[in-house]
């Protein structure tokens, strides 16, 4: 098999050692030099040099867990090409595994081309991601904790949720306030209530009578705590975002147009794919990549499953929140799309459908820093005449026939 890099190396890496295993070869005579390394930055940087020192061009390393990150950030300062390798596509043969093992087949697979580099975005784009993907787990916190306090709400036998659309809003902080500080009459609450709430005082009062407790109100406070923290963290995020997205400022402008996308929905694709598509060949592969296309799982001429890869999973469910937004766009290509894909595919794979023609414009746009622009509801029909007109005319002239397209009607 033909060698394409004559000297490489392959990295194992776990918390704290890593194993490089490095693969010289002269002619045809092939050196394995091994040697283990600490994770600390000294170790790290003499990991570098050791590297350097044998005259390695490309690296390879699994992407394990976030282990791997501080070997590349420092290994990217030298003057290595480095490839971080899908552990899944990289996998040895049962029973040969131990570190070395490992690191040297990484180098071996290296050495002849047969690692398909996995997407490793900018450090930009990575410092995006991660206070994106920090304010939605910080999000979905703020809403667990909202949901325990509906339940101690509801264990006290306080129906505050059904006569408030946010328990946690002006009308509704407010009473729990008071609760907390130790009110318990049912009218004095009801008249903490915001002039707009739209249900009417006798009701509201009725729903705050019920039976809470100091075990409650404990409750109460600490939930009501912790919701506070995390929306001032949330605050905090979103100004670190609004920092760190100059540089993404055009791009989140052209996904913004895209019916279903909004502005932070459009944040968060440009902090999964980056900006550059070069990256990626084709839309197809993007969408590979995404995990929103079906899987090749044939035998026998059978199709065993069509079931979606998990892909990029933040990627993933922020299309699919998108496309369920572009659904709801009257007179869209879009919404014609998943309306005819649902009679015959059903809700899901129409709605996973749609998330990968947003994702396929997504990468177009991208590409050519074009705006979005809509086909229309009625692309469908047209295409399908269209197609029905070049089959109809391709089989009558099998037959023999000649078909002449009809006069244009002259100008007026």
């Amino acid at each position: 098999m033909e060698v394409i890099h004559p000297r490489c190396a392959g990295l194992d890496v776990h918390k704290d050692t890593v194993v490089a295993s490095a693969r010289l070869a002269a002619g045809s005579e092939v050196r394995v030099e091994v040697q283990t390394f600490a994770t600390t930055t000294t170790g790290l940087l003499a990991l570098s040099a050791w590297l350097a020192e044998r005259g390695c061009t490309h690296v390879a390393m699994e992407a394990t867990g976030v282990y791997w990150k501080p070997v590349w950030h420092i290994l990217a300062d030298g003057d290595f090409t480095l490839v971080l390798a899908n552990a899944a596509h990289v996998r040895n043969l049962p029973g040969r595994k131990t570190d070395v093992a490992d690191a040297t087949w990484l180098a071996e697979l290296l050495a002849h081309g047969l690692i398909r580099a996995s997407f490793v975005p900018d450090a930009p784009t990575q410092a995006l991601r991660a206070l994106l993907r920090t304010g939605k787990q910080l999000v979905r916190e703020r809403a667990s904790h909202v949901q325990r306090l509906q339940k101690t709400l509801e264990d006290a036998n306080l129906k505050l949720a059904s006569v408030l659309t946010d328990v946690t809003g002006t009308s509704g902080r407010a009473i729990i306030e008071a609760m907390i500080a130790g009110e318990s009459d049912p009218e004095r609450l009801a008249t903490l209530a915001h002039r707009r709430v739209k249900a009417p005082p006798g009701r509201l009062a009725e729903a705050l009578r019920g039976r809470p407790t100091a075990h409650h109100r404990f409750l109460l406070r600490l939930h009501l705590r912790q919701i506070e923290f995390l929306e001032a963290a949330v605050a905090e995020i979103d100004q670190e975002v609004e920092a760190a997205l100059a540089p993404f400022r055009a791009a989140v402008r052209l996904l913004s147009s895209i019916p279903g996308v909004s502005t932070l929905s459009a944040e968060v694709i440009v902090a999964e794919i980056g900006t550059d598509m070069r990256r990626f060949p084709t839309a197809a592969h993007l969408v590979s990549w995404a995990g929103l296309c079906p899987r090749s799982d044939e035998s026998a001429g059978k199709r065993r499953s069509t079931r979606l890869r998990k892909g990029a999973p933040w990627l993933k469910v922020t299309l699919v929140q998108c496309a369920w937004a572009a659904t709801r766009r009257k007179a869209s290509y879009l919404q014609a799309q998943f309306h005819r894909l649902r009679a015959r595919r059903g809700p899901k794979k129409a709605i996973c459908a749609v998330a990968a023609s947003i994702l396929t414009a997504v990468w177009h746009m991208l590409r050519d820093g074009a705006y979005y622009q809509d086909l229309g509801p009625d692309h469908f029909s047209r295409q399908t005449a269209s197609d029905r007109t070049a089959r109809l005319v391709q089989h009558l002239t099998s037959l023999g026939y000649t078909v002449q397209p009809p006069a244009q009607p002259a100008p007026v």
